[in-house]
């Protein structure tokens, strides 16, 4: 079972930048994808973006594309979202999720497929 962490939220003002990691503490040493979503107040929780365990692979939803970059260093067993240019529109609790998977080039933009879940960071942009 994977438990995840989340940290590096905070406070900032439009066209700022912030860094987001999660830790993953993996007990059976597998493979796992990794993805980073958002819910902002009154709104669903929404896909931000993904990463395959190789790294190899990731993807974005549109509306971050260009703006924020997904990493990971499986040595660390840490993810990271790096967030630039962030606009009033961002400000959402961000969460990580993982699921194992046998394939290191599988990933997903689909909430139901991840397995694990993190207990979310608050990110606020200020105009």
């Amino acid at each position: 079972q994977v438990q995840l962490v989340e940290s590096g939220g905070g406070l900032v003002q439009a066209r700022d930048s912030l860094r987001l990691s999660c830790e993953a503490s993996d007990p059976t040493d597998s493979m796992y994808a990794m993805g980073w979503f958002r819910q902002a107040p009154g709104k669903e929780r929404e896909f931000v973006a993904a990463i395959s365990w190789s790294g190899a692979l990731s993807y974005y939803a549109d509306s971050v594309k260009g703006r924020f970059t997904i990493s990971r260093d499986n040595a660390k067993n840490t993810v990271s979202l790096q967030m630039n240019s962030l606009k009033p529109e961002d400000t959402a609790v961000y969460f990580c999720a993982a699921r194992y998977v046998g394939d290191g080039s599988w990933m997903s933009d689909q909430e139901y497929q991840y397995t694990y879940w993190g207990q979310g960071t608050q990110v606020t942009v200020s105009s």
